[in-house]
């Protein structure tokens, strides 16, 4: 069983990701985070195999926990997506540049979803 860290500050948005990933049919655990501070506290507790992370969140962003989290050893290989509104190419870039594994524009669609995930979940 996988555990995943959901960050986005919309309950809707973590229960729809849920969703999305329940349909993946992998066996997984979620962890929830409403921003990057919340999830910096979670990687710390959890054993957490994959990141989903929204960008724009209040407190500390997605980019900013992005930066702070590839500043650490133990956590440069954690895959972590961004599942976000921020869909213009310079945005991709700079996460992708930042340390993102893989991007998500939302609205999430389950196709695209699920491409995405079996990437690291085969």
């Amino acid at each position: 069983m996988i555990t995943v860290l959901i960050v986005d500050d919309s309950q809707i948005m973590r229960s729809t990701v849920k969703a999305c990933f329940s349909n993946v049919q992998i066996p997984c655990r979620y962890v929830e985070a409403k921003n990057g501070i919340e999830a910096l506290e979670a990687l710390e507790t959890e054993k957490v195999d994959v990141v989903l992370l929204d960008w724009n969140m209040p407190v500390l962003s997605g980019i900013d926990f992005l930066k702070r989290v590839r500043g650490i050893e133990k956590y440069k290989k954690l895959p972590i997506i961004m599942v976000t509104s921020e869909g213009a190419r310079y945005n991709v870039i700079e996460a992708l540049k930042t340390g993102a594994t893989d991007y998500i524009i939302k609205p999430i669609t389950e196709k695209n979803f699920k491409e995405k995930i079996l990437k690291f979940f085969p």
